[in-house]
């Protein structure tokens, strides 16, 4: 069931993206030449008698893409020119790069919402529900009902968002801006504990949890689906930061193969994970589209960007160079993540 859920979530996950590109292709009249789930060979493919696109299913789960008349820059076909995606106004453009990351967070925010509907959720606020004693936190003086505002200096706006701020520590002191239950500010030292588990895993705990009680109601679903949404967004962003800034090791990074085995873990646990997992995911592929590194949404955003500002396009060539330059880079990381991901499985 792990390789089922695998391929279910990652073909979810690329088909709402790709439709995000497609369907605003389509509105603004770009000739879409394929709408494509997987890579790699064909495996199944339709397209209408007079129809202009071809639909495909193809051999590996992973990944997908919509082609677009005169989004390379040697695209001589025959198709009139006004079809093509570069001579399209800048708006339109912008539009259909970025519809792909909004329709994932989109889809998250829907699926964390349909979750809290059917199962009820726990408040992702970084509130103190209990301190374990002799741990560094009941130690430094942290008490049920605290609630964290601040890790060195880094705002926290969730539980989430806190351990992460823990783990990246690697075990140096941290320093921690409290409110107490009575709204009074706090600022305490903290040395996490390093536990290694019996893999040889390490991790860094300093001896909090968070509430865990269980909450109902449409209203309350919708707002908790937002904030969830908003603080993975902004708990992925810190990821990102951490990894140019050494707090986030590239060995920390998993590929297809560590993604499928926190599926396969996940979906022992329940459905309910695995919508939440599906959530996570979703969001992420949004994130990670969005930076402005060649190949990716983002790096075609950033283009639009200087064309604006240039108020001339940046030559097709030149373009399709950086960008096939930074598909290059992303293979070779690909390739590194995956290697280590099966490194871990033994």
């Amino acid at each position: 069931m792990g390789i089922v859920w695998f391929i279910i979530i990652l073909g979810l996950i690329v088909l709402v993206h790709e439709f995000g590109h497609y369907i605003f292709s389509k509105i603004f009249g770009v000739y879409v030449y394929e709408f494509s789930i997987g890579m790699g060979p064909k495996l199944l493919h339709y397209k209408k008698k007079d129809g202009e696109t071809e639909y495909c299913l193809r051999l590996i789960p992973i990944g997908g893409f919509v082609s677009l008349a005169g989004e390379d820059s040697d695209d001589n076909t025959k198709i009139d020119e006004d079809r093509k995606l570069y001579n399209k106004p800048v708006w339109q453009r912008f539009i259909i790069m970025v519809a792909g990351v909004m329709n994932n967070f989109i889809f998250a925010f829907l699926l964390l919402f349909i979750m809290a509907l059917v199962y009820g959720f726990v408040s992702t606020k970084p509130v103190v529900t209990t301190v374990s004693n002799d741990y560094p936190a009941y130690n430094a003086g942290i008490r049920e009902g605290d609630t964290i505002l601040k890790i060195d200096d880094h705002k926290v706006s969730s539980f989430n968002e806190m351990q992460l701020y823990v783990q990246t520590s690697k075990g140096e002191e941290l320093t921690i801006l409290l409110k107490d239950k009575d709204g009074i500010l706090k600022t305490v030292k903290v040395k996490p504990n390093t536990v290694t588990d019996e893999e040889g895993n390490t991790s860094y705990v300093i001896g909090v949890t968070l509430d865990s009680t269980v909450h109902h109601g449409f209203v309350n679903s919708l707002k908790y689906a937002g904030e969830t949404t908003v603080n993975l967004y902004k708990l992925m962003l810190v990821t990102v930061k951490e990894i140019f800034v050494g707090g986030v090791s590239v060995n920390d990074l998993s590929g297809p193969v560590g993604i499928y085995k926190v599926v396969d873990e996940q979906a022992k646990v329940g459905l309910q994970s695995i919508i939440y997992l599906t959530a996570y995911l979703s969001m992420n592929v949004g994130v990670i589209n969005l930076l402005p590194f060649p190949a990716f949404d983002g790096g075609r955003v950033v283009f639009l960007i200087i064309e604006k500002i240039m108020r001339k396009p940046v030559p097709r060539k030149v373009e399709g160079i950086v960008n096939t330059l930074g598909f290059g880079l992303l293979m070779v990381l690909m390739l590194y993540v995956t290697f280590n991901d099966i490194l871990r499985l033994f």
